[in-house]
């Protein structure tokens, strides 16, 4: 077992950061979701060793936290969410930095430094002082001093703050292929669920330090019951009112992807028919799903606008 979390407390003072924290990791890629405030960094720190907790059971490779605390240093990587780059430094000699903490030789630190910025893809940037790097760049050598040390486990808090769209699906590609093509375990904290939808096979969702709801994401999208998306090509107000007297109920725009709610007495085959009936032609028809968003929103309480 790489994590096992349980009954985890930790607090501030009066305010309850954690109140009972309990969940699993064996690999691959889980998203940790959660409003802000709802204890996400808080949980990170405490893998670490970074913060005391007053209660439960953390640990991490079985080594038991935080009294283990820098053998499990050694074997995980960390991608805060805060700038931890040096702006006089280039990021050769930042990685080569970080390299030598791990206890790495100097020649084997700066090998390795050339081959985690490769492969972030920093290219001939990597000479140049890091005061000069847009965020795109400093949240590359960020993720590239997590990797350097080639860890089993990486801990993502926030990953694609501040990035733009195209740095943003960059930095996740990256994220997936250590998770699926290296095996790498991966933790990934964030408020964005699609990120969290592209790269994460499960998900803990926790709000006001507990866990709120967990478990495969494809098994937490479940189908909507007699829901369909549907689309036609022509007569469509025909169509739709035949659909309205046998007691469906529908809405969205003529000639565009509707969504069809079935009644207790019809049938996805029963629709084709009327189509038929009235000249309609279906162009596109699909299960509605329940979306990650619904299912987070749910689980912490609130309604989707």
């Amino acid at each position: 077992m790489i994590l096992h979390v349980a009954d985890l407390a930790v607090s501030y003072g009066r305010i309850q950061a954690l109140d009972g924290i309990t969940f699993e990791m064996d690999g691959g890629a889980v998203g940790l979701l959660g409003p802000n405030g709802a204890g996400k960094s808080t949980l990170l720190k405490a893998l670490l060793g970074f913060v005391r907790f007053q209660q439960g059971v953390v640990r991490v490779f079985d080594y038991p936290m935080p009294a283990r605390r820098l053998e499990v240093r050694q074997r995980l990587g960390y991608m805060p969410e805060r700038d931890i780059v040096s702006p006089k430094v280039t990021a050769v000699g930042f990685l080569r930095y970080c390299g030598r903490l791990c206890g790495m030789t100097d020649v084997d630190a700066l090998e390795r430094a050339h081959e985690v910025l490769n492969y972030v893809g920093l290219g001939e940037s990597r000479y140049r002082k890091m005061e000069t790097y847009s965020t795109g760049m400093c949240q590359r050598v960020k993720f590239a001093q997590a990797l350097i040390h080639d860890p089993k486990l990486l801990l993502l808090d926030e990953p694609t703050n501040g990035l733009d769209p195209e740095g943003r699906i960059e930095m996740l590609d990256l994220i997936r292929e250590v998770s699926h093509k290296r095996n790498v375990c991966v933790l990934l904290s964030s408020h964005l669920l699609p990120d969290v939808e592209y790269v994460c096979d499960r998900v803990i969702m926790i709000n006001k330090g507990r866990v709120a709801r967990e478990g495969n994401i494809r098994e937490l999208t479940t189908l909507r019951e007699r829901q369909f998306e549907i689309r036609l090509r022509e007569n469509q107000p025909a169509f739709f009112a035949a659909l309205e007297q046998a007691g469906c109920t529908w809405n969205g725009n003529p000639g565009e992807k509707n969504v069809l709610t079935l009644s207790p007495d019809l049938d996805a085959k029963a629709v084709f028919e009327i189509a038929r009936a009235h000249g309609a032609q279906v162009r596109h028809w699909r299960p509605v799903q329940h979306t990650l968003e619904e299912v987070f929103m749910a689980a912490i309480g609130r309604e989707v606008r």
